[in-house]
């Protein structure tokens, strides 16, 4: 107030106060204000809620790029995985994000925009049913009051204007006296005339002083309806506020992702995977792989036999099949992946580390086992790639 007064002056302060006629009108406004206030608020969001949903994309077109380029990179083993694992975090982050555009326009904007029809009631003709029930309110309580103000108005109008009146009679008057070129007769009718406006002032002022006191005796009852009116005005701001501070919190609490338990796993199952990156690990599954650790079939001294051409017999081919249905296990033995494994050959088999198969036929002399993937392919495998289930 002492910033306004200091720009303004004491006079226009007092005009800008709300118990002077008409000023009431903001207080009335400010429902038509907080109507725009909540459209510019749900279109900020909307707009917040394209960016997140941009984001997403963003998140999705970036894993979707760059996963068959990480996939066939030269990295290996607990390496890979970790850059995998930033992928497969851009996925999930990917899906947050989509989450938190659908809250900001389903469930928030459609929260507000209910709160919106619900709490201000458009007129046919325009406006709102709640300003101009507290505009009549307003004007009701202060009609009587602007009548007194004007009447005390009036009366204060007409008492400055006697007294400047009697005020030019007594400078005349003061300008006559001692003056011997105005004649005594004259000089009694300006005394005349003074004294009339005195009593005229005098008069005036005693119905001033009046409507000044009826105007004060009435300020009271004034103030009452005025603040009642204000004061259910300031119960509709309240709720209005309240409301908005509950939307606001709603808002925050979808876009505060530090307190998302879903944003808190992603980040540790990321932290945990770049944790476990081993170079033992890494280096084993190399020479494993590709290394002296790999099976080989070292050469050995063979005797040469001559090949035996006859026809195979029935009895033969019968026995052979028992043979082979010895070394098959019957049912297999459930078996999970140590490291990484990449065919050689066709008749060979790949997998991942932690992938599971069967184990159908036991290891042979070179190390070797046979397997079936659940899909039901067959073939080789290094047996010290694998530990039983």
């Amino acid at each position: 107030m002492s910033t306004l007064s200091a720009e303004t002056g004491p006079e226009d302060a007092n005009n800008q106060s709300f118990w002077m006629t008409g000023n009431y009108h903001r207080t009335v406004k400010r429902t038509e204000d907080a109507f725009q206030a909540c459209n510019d608020i749900m279109a900020c969001f909307q707009e917040r809620a394209r960016v997140e949903r941009q984001y997403a994309q963003q998140l999705s077109e970036w894993s979707t790029k760059w996963k068959p380029l990480v996939d066939a990179s030269p990295l290996y083993g607990s390496l890979l995985r970790a850059w995998q694992c930033f992928l497969s975090s851009a996925d999930r982050l990917s899906s947050l994000h989509s989450s938190i555009c659908r809250a900001l326009v389903s469930e928030d904007g459609d929260r507000m925009r209910t709160w919106q029809k619900e709490t201000f009631r458009k007129k046919i003709f325009g406006g709102f049913k709640e300003s101009q029930d507290f505009e009549t309110g307003f004007s009701r309580a202060q009609k009587p009051w602007a009548k007194r103000l004007k009447k005390l108005e009036k009366a204060k109008s007409a008492f400055h204007k006697a007294c400047r009146k009697e005020h030019v009679a007594r400078e005349r008057e003061a300008h006559a006296q001692g003056n011997p070129d105005i004649a005594i007769e004259k000089q009694r009718k300006i005394q005349e005339e003074t004294e009339l406006a005195h009593q005229e002032t005098e008069k005036v002022r005693a119905r001033y002083e009046k409507i000044l006191e009826e105007v004060t005796h009435y300020a009271p009852r004034y103030m009452e309806e005025m603040e009642s009116i204000f004061d259910q005005s300031q119960e509709e701001e309240r709720k209005r506020i309240s409301f908005l501070k509950q939307a606001f919190l709603s808002i925050h609490r979808h876009l505060d992702v530090t307190n998302n338990e879903s944003v808190k796993a992603v980040y540790n199952e990321l932290h945990n995977t770049l944790m476990s990156i081993s170079e033992q690990e890494d280096l084993r599954w190399w020479k494993n792989t590709h290394g002296p650790g790999m099976p080989t079939d070292w050469p050995q001294f063979q005797e040469w036999t001559p090949d035996k051409k006859h026809k195979k017999g029935k009895k033969e081919v019968e026995q052979k099949a028992v043979v082979m249905e010895r070394s098959v296990m019957i049912g297999g033995v459930r078996v999970r992946a140590l490291y990484d494994y990449v065919g050689q050959e066709t008749d060979e088999l790949s997998f991942k580390a932690g992938e599971e198969f069967l184990k159908i036929e036991d290891e042979d002399d070179q190390g070797w086992c046979r397997g079936m993937m659940d899909g039901g392919k067959e073939g080789l495998y290094p047996a010290n790639y694998v530990e039983v289930v």
